[in-house]
């Protein structure tokens, strides 16, 4: 009965997007009036990156008439509700953007209107059951229209053959008070953005963004928080530090991804050896790990693994529970090739540089930087301190930028991952250098899922 209740409760808080069926993505604003914030982020973070600019994405909100969520005098002049909800919903047939109207008069004038000035078809409207409806082809290609009851209107843009189909979609949104959605109440915010697994809440000011959000399927380990990590108390330095409690289940994995990583600079190294040295290590790890990502440092082309490995340059640490098993479980490392025995550890040589593996009382310390290995491990705390979140990060984005405006051209013209490197550095490296700080945090959450809140801060303003 109780559990009933809060699910009840839950779903009448939710945000109640008028979104159409089989959408690959839906924008949903509950408040257009409440963006005041958000567009003066995005206002000054476009003046050094062109796509956030509110302008680059105000044609997107409907499919024919012209309007600035920012400026309410251009939904009124068009019959639109300035204080009311938005939803925009994308799809393989076109968009659809459903509205709520302040003079249903001037609306269909104005819809009119432009509908003609975008090449449309003299349309007449219909009315049946309550709703009234007009449907028009474009000179250019494809259709549009809307349907309108009472205060609610849903206009649709659409292919050739999708126009048909939006229509009656159209008409069905506007049918019918839209249900709570509850993907969209396990995030904060005042604009959703929902694709796939992934829904996002945003919000923001002047000087910051704030992101919330759920996603699916992320190549990342279950976390699960707890009281207290022994690199609770470092302090954050470098291009991301991140501390981090891996849940029990998770651990295997999260080691896994690391012995791919160096088995795949060592082909040579005997695969069942290195497995196994891995999973022994794994069953002495506490869960609570650290990320020190220093810098990026390009030598020559990204387009090998071991070029890509060796660019950042990187320590990873974890709490152990018996520092001799550890111990024990890395000395077979000593018989693969290339290896070099150290007073605390190992150093194995493979393609493009050296992975050192090292002990420091109950931390194992993994990296591919001598430098960064010895900041870390001299930064290790003796005593545990309060982390609040199971995974906490600070990224220093104008290291980050600094890294991604090394990818070369020619790279670029070879390898789809490094294009889509050079694509954000391109659009967002100038804004990146101009940025304070981003942090945040991540959890896990029911059904395989990780929530994720992250703050990106710039400059006060002058």
């Amino acid at each position: 009965m109780f559990s009933s209740l809060v699910l009840a409760a839950t779903l009448a808080a939710a945000p109640a997007p008028r979104s159409a069926a089989s959408a690959q993505t839906v924008v949903h604003v509950p408040k257009l009036d409440a963006l005041t914030g958000l567009s003066a982020f995005l206002e000054r973070a476009g003046t050094h990156a062109a796509l956030l600019r509110p302008s680059a994405w105000r044609a997107e909100l409907h499919p024919f008439l012209t309007i600035d969520p920012t400026r309410p005098e251009t939904l009124t002049a068009v019959g639109l509700d300035a204080t009311g909800p938005a939803t925009v919903s994308l799809r393989e047939d076109g968009r659809v953007s459903c509205m709520r109207v302040s003079d249903a008069k001037v609306f269909q004038q104005k819809a009119a209107e432009a509908m003609t000035e975008a090449g449309g078809a003299e349309a007449k409207p219909v009315t049946a059951k309550g709703v009234t409806t007009v449907s028009t082809t474009r000179a250019a290609g494809g259709a549009m229209g809307y349907a309108l009851k009472g205060q609610e209107v849903c206009a649709f843009g659409a292919t050739d053959e999708g126009g048909a189909v939006l229509l009656k979609e159209s008409v069905k949104l506007v049918g019918k008070a839209p249900a709570p959605d509850a993907r969209l109440s396990k995030v904060a915010g005042v604009a959703f953005l929902a694709t796939g697994g992934t829904v996002v809440g945003l919000d923001g000011t002047a000087s910051g963004l704030k992101v919330d959000g759920t996603a699916m399927k992320l190549p990342l380990p279950p976390f699960q928080a707890k009281s207290n990590s022994p690199y609770g108390a470092m302090k954050p330095e470098g291009l991301l530090f991140s501390r981090v409690a891996v849940a029990p289940a998770g651990v295997s994995q999260a080691v896994g991804s690391l012995r791919a990583s160096i088995q795949a600079l060592c082909p040579t190294c005997p695969k069942e050896q290195v497995q196994a040295s891995a999973d022994a290590v794994a069953k002495q790890l506490t869960g609570n790990m650290l990320v020190n990502m220093s810098n990026v440092q390009v030598r020559g082309s990204l387009r090998t693994r071991e070029a890509r490995f060796f660019a950042v340059k990187q320590a990873l640490a974890a709490e152990v529970k018996d520092a001799a098993a550890v111990k024990s479980a890395l000395a077979p490392l000593g018989t693969l090739p290339g290896a070099k025995a150290l007073e605390d550890g190992w150093a194995l040589t493979v393609k493009g540089g050296s992975v050192l593996v090292r002990q420091k009382g109950k931390h194992l310390v993994v990296g591919n930087d001598e430098t960064v290995m010895q900041a870390t491990m001299a930064a290790l705390p003796e005593t545990t301190a309060k982390q609040e979140r199971a995974a906490e990060f600070t990224l220093d984005p104008k290291l980050l930028a600094r890294g991604l405006s090394q990818v070369s051209l020619s790279d670029v013209l070879s390898d789809e991952q490094l294009a889509a490197l050079f694509a954000v550095s391109s659009e967002l490296g100038p804004l990146l250098a101009r940025s304070e700080r981003i942090t945040g945090w991540m959890d896990s959450v029911p059904g395989g899922a990780h929530r994720f809140v992250f703050d990106w801060t710039l400059p006060e303003s002058k």
